[in-house]
């Protein structure tokens, strides 16, 4: 009998040891950077990421660095160093943490984009079409102007997203003599609304004549808002704007018929579904079925 609960005990034991191995397996950390949380479509990124992945007993460590790109590198040397078992970098230039990419690779960290770019080393980025997404909202524009008139460029080029929706905005204005560029604006990050709007406001008074600027092309929609915010206080019209995102204070001014006449909604919900499924895949032993995936947008416009 003694013999029999050693025994017992023994494969109580053992059973409670393979639990917890299995429950420690299942407990995998990600780590989820940007220096934009401040975004509100940044912020919703990080939420649904992080929801799903509580969702799937993982836990969740957020590094935002307040518009800060170069502190991005030393965070996540940090997050590699504490073993993360995977990173997601969300609306970040990759390009700027080449080598703690290589870094991650080295400790077979996987790297995932949510609304950001691919580079060799990650193992997927998700995001909107950005060129398809540029060409979409200025075709819309340059029909709204007649193809021809003045244009002032609201950008941030550090975003990848924002870069290539200018680049494609550049190649569309060579083929579009009749438009011409007043200005290209660099919008700071944090604080979009408001820098746009003190920019724009200064743009105004700088241009005071009637209809000396036709249209502000923004490469996403908080921009657009100070935009149209500076041009509605100045008692302007007619002056267009568009922007990028699906932003819901956009959209709403879209409704209310604002300045602002069109976005194009991207599905930020979508991204990081896909980064979620796509990691799991990983955690199981699976490959990523692109290193590229897109998550679809549609143009919102004024009726």
């Amino acid at each position: 009998m003694k013999k029999f609960i050693i025994l017992l005990l023994s494969f109580l034991l053992l059973i409670s040891c393979s639990q917890e191995q299995t429950s420690g397996e299942k407990s995998k950390k990600i780590s989820i950077l940007t220096p934009f949380l401040s975004s509100v479509t940044t912020k919703q990124m990080v939420d649904e990421l992080e929801e799903r992945a509580k969702a799937n007993g993982w836990k969740v460590n957020i590094v935002d660095t307040t518009g800060d790109v170069g502190a991005l590198a030393s965070r996540m040397e940090d997050v590699i160093s504490s073993n993360t078992d995977a990173i997601v970098l969300v609306s970040t230039d990759p390009n700027q943490v080449k080598s703690q990419i290589a870094m991650a690779n080295e400790k077979n960290i996987p790297i995932f984009g949510c609304d950001s770019s691919y580079i060799e080393g990650m193992t997927l980025n998700a995001t909107s079409d950005n060129a398809a997404m540029s060409k979409m909202i200025t075709e819309h524009l340059f029909e709204l102007m007649g193809n021809k008139g003045t244009l002032i460029v609201l950008t941030h080029r550090p975003h990848p997203g924002v870069l290539k929706r200018t680049e494609i905005l550049e190649e569309m204005l060579k083929e579009n003599p009749g438009i011409k560029v007043i200005t290209e604006q660099e919008i700071k990050v944090p604080g979009p609304i408001e820098n746009a709007r003190q920019q724009v406001e200064n743009l105004l008074l700088s241009n005071p004549e009637k209809d000396s600027i036709t249209a502000i092309w923004a490469g996403w929609d908080e921009p657009a808002i100070g935009a149209a915010q500076a041009i509605q206080a100045a008692k302007r019209e007619n002056i267009i704007v568009t922007g990028i995102d699906g932003n819901s204070q956009a959209v709403e001014m879209i409704e209310k018929g604002s300045p602002i006449k069109a976005t194009v909604k991207q599905n930020f919900v979508g991204m990081a579904e896909i980064v979620s499924e796509q990691m799991k895949n990983v955690f199981d032993g699976k490959k990523v079925e692109k290193t590229e995936m897109y998550a679809p947008a549609e143009l919102i416009k004024s009726k």
